[in-house]
């Protein structure tokens, strides 16, 4: 792993399109206080990397500048030479979410949560519908399709909220805290699946607070204080 102040190789600066990785150099965020301190690292495609540290560290805000939520005070977020900011705190179609916050449409069905993802990407609905269906199969939920989201409990909402990010088969991952509602048997099954999206070549990012996660994942970067320390 990078020492913090470590400069990235010239090809890695660039976001070499031979590798898709997802490059962060030197990126500082301020809002109100300094959140990311200097912060230069490398997610490669193919692997799943864990981002843990204490509540307040800046892996939220992290993830948020990785998928181009958020514009760094300074410094750069590219992904093959992409910048990932693109101006209006959209983030590219290349890159999904699965937020902590789960983020779902209380009014719509598990399905359509799902389904909407990829509508909004193009697909017609009749095929949007039948991915969201396999996607709910991915996390066992495939029976809670047609339920509305305020009758499901948190570990449900979240395995929905993993569905809708892991369907649209992006290129970046970005997963927030994916497993904390979830019990051993669920988290291993979402593991399985971060292992799924990163074997297709996806860059995949996961915050966590969860020891067994990070040691699931094939590499580690540790946050304090909106530095990283490993």
């Amino acid at each position: 792993m990078r020492p913090p102040h470590d400069r990235l190789s010239s090809e890695q600066r660039r976001g070499d399109p031979g590798t898709r990785d997802l490059v962060l150099e030197h990126v500082t965020y301020v809002n109100g206080r300094t959140l990311l301190d200097d912060v230069s690292v490398a997610f490669p495609a193919g692997r799943v990397t864990a981002l843990s540290g204490p509540s307040g560290s800046g892996k939220t805000t992290l993830l948020s500048i990785a998928g181009g939520l958020l514009e760094p005070t300074s410094g750069t977020a590219e992904l093959a030479g992409r910048e990932m900011w693109t101006g209006s705190g959209d983030p590219r179609q290349e890159v999904a979410f699965v937020l902590q916050v789960y983020g779902l449409v209380p009014i719509l069905s598990a399905r359509e949560n799902v389904s909407i993802a990829l509508r909004a990407r193009g697909t017609a609905p009749a095929d949007a519908d039948e991915a969201a269906e396999a996607a709910l199969a991915r996390f066992g939920i495939a029976d809670l399709g047609e339920r509305q989201v305020e009758e499901l409990s948190g570990g449900q909402m979240q395995r929905v909220a993993c569905a809708r990010g892991f369907v649209v088969g992006a290129e970046v991952l970005l997963a927030d805290e994916p497993t904390s509602e979830l019990d051993e048997g669920n988290r291993s099954v979402v593991l399985a699946e971060l292992r799924e999206e990163a074997a297709r070549g996806a860059v995949v990012v996961v915050a966590t607070h969860d020891p067994a996660v990070v040691e699931a994942c094939d590499l580690h970067i540790a946050l304090d204080e909106g530095r990283v320390v490993r």
